[in-house]
């Protein structure tokens, strides 16, 4: 497994066109189905998959460690699921995947390193994505 620098995030360029793109969300903010066990707010380091075309009233967060006022008010500021299917449907982006990923709080740095990262890199390669948003809590 390559070694994940405590002074460096790994980043690619993207060198695709947007309008040809799947787009997928990956976020720490706690988000998920109403439908769905809520996140531990004392630390969790498990995930939730949500469908893509899951509706902003079908979503809640359980997360309580950053401000949540205006998420609660637009959900779409942390999880734009609704922006990314506006953006599909009128051809800036090509599509979304399937489904998007979400994770709640958890300082279960070796936990997250050595179990949850492995199950989600895999989760998302799966969805086989050009672009990941990333969103954090």
């Amino acid at each position: 497994m390559t070694e994940i620098s405590r002074f460096c995030i790994p980043y690619t360029p993207f060198v695709g066109k947007l309008e040809t793109s799947r787009v997928g969300i990956v976020t720490t903010t706690g988000v998920h189905l109403r439908t769905q066990p809520p996140f531990t707010p004392e630390g969790d380091t498990s995930y939730r998959l949500i469908p893509a075309e899951a509706t902003t009233d079908q979503l809640t967060i359980t997360h309580e460690h950053y401000d949540r006022s205006e998420a609660l008010k637009d959900i779409n500021c942390v999880f734009p699921v609704e922006t990314l299917r506006a953006l599909a449907a009128e051809g800036t982006l090509g599509s979304t995947t399937s489904e998007h990923l979400s994770m709640g709080f958890s300082q279960a740095l070796r936990e997250i390193k050595e179990k949850a990262a492995p199950e989600i890199a895999d989760t998302v390669r799966k969805w086989k994505p050009d672009i990941i948003l990333l969103t954090a809590g």
